[in-house]
């Protein structure tokens, strides 16, 4: 079903703007066989930031709203390719933000086709600023189903009211071998979010470029996420002990220490090994530093339940089992 969602970007700088704009159009996530799948309404993606700026100062209005951030999105089941999806949001962009200059940049990198949408916030026809509220919201949603369904795509239907699970059921690790579930989802969507996060900060503002919100205070005991789809989940019903509030912590704290480079992908053994392995050779090359700020302590892991969580969720997200992982069959 496709489905049309606002992103929430809290910073509102030319700075910012230039993230957004780099982050959607990274080629691990734009490029499928050869082809990339970004294109622009009324300018050039390659040089889409110098026109918007251009667009800004000659009009006057480098102040306020930089940008805004939207997702379009479709369904797997939608008999849909990367380069239609692509013309879709093309479509969209042209009828939603006519005279603004839009970015559309297709990411293949997940487990359903999506758009992202980066619109300058003045018009390069007219210098108008564009102001967008619910009601904006509404209509762009409403003109993204008629352009869907003139497409003979599924539109979005009313989310269903989930109770909150504290394991994996069956059904939902048949799902998630299905590609159908959406804490999976948030579970793939969080750890590329730590390949490029140094910090707290990094690691929110990575989420919230797919969508995602997240609550993370120092007097709340755990992390909330709340998915595009508006399902809210706590850190602790992930099934993986990594992305507890306390262990993100002490990932971030050792990634400073050491000069963390963005962009690393996943070690084998998981973030939490690394950060375990990691603060055993640094704490035998520093122990005799007195003036050395302490380092958080190896992580641990509960019991073998932890382990099987481990191995369940590689397996859903078409990982391969290490040596010493094996999942045993319950009745």
């Amino acid at each position: 079903m496709a489905t049309f969602t606002a992103i929430r970007n809290k910073k509102q700088t030319t700075g910012a703007m230039l993230g957004v704009l780099s982050y959607v159009v990274q080629t691990k996530k734009t490029v499928l066989d050869g082809a990339c799948l970004v294109t622009g309404s009324n300018c050039v993606p390659q040089s889409s930031y110098l026109e918007m700026m251009t667009t800004k100062q000659r009009f006057r209005k480098t102040d306020g709203r930089q940008f805004y951030h939207f997702v379009q999105s479709f369904s797997e089941n939608d008999d849909l390719t990367p380069q239609e999806a692509n013309a879709i949001g093309l479509e969209l962009a042209q009828k939603a933000f006519p005279g603004y200059e839009v970015v559309i940049a297709t990411h293949v990198d997940t487990n359903h086709l999506h758009n992202h949408l980066v619109v300058n916030s003045v018009s390069c026809e007219n210098g108008r600023k564009l102001h967008q509220n619910r009601d904006t919201l509404l209509a762009h949603r409403k003109l993204n189903d008629e352009i869907c369904m003139t497409h003979g795509l599924r539109v979005l239907e009313e989310p269903e009211k989930y109770p909150k699970k504290k394991r994996m059921k069956p059904g939902e690790y048949q799902a998630g071998l299905r590609a159908d579930s959406w804490k999976l989802d948030l579970i793939q969507a969080i750890n590329e979010a730590l390949e490029y996060a140094v910090d707290r900060e990094s690691f929110i503002e990575n989420m919230e470029y797919e969508g995602y919100e997240v609550t993370w205070t120092d007097t709340r005991k755990h992390i909330t996420f709340t998915c595009p789809n508006g399902r809210k989940c706590r850190d602790s019903s992930l099934h993986d002990e990594t992305f507890l509030k306390e262990n993100l912590e002490a990932l971030f704290t050792y990634r400073q220490a050491v000069g963390f480079c963005p962009g690393s992908v996943e070690p084998d053994n998981g973030w939490m090994g690394d950060l375990a392995d990691g603060l055993i050779q640094l704490g035998k090359s520093v122990e005799r530093l007195e003036d050395m700020s302490p380092l958080p302590t190896p992580p641990t892991w509960t019991d073998s339940k932890q382990r099987r969580r481990e191995a369940i969720k590689k397996l859903a997200m078409g990982q391969k089992l290490s040596g010493d992982q094996r999942l045993e069959q319950t009745m």
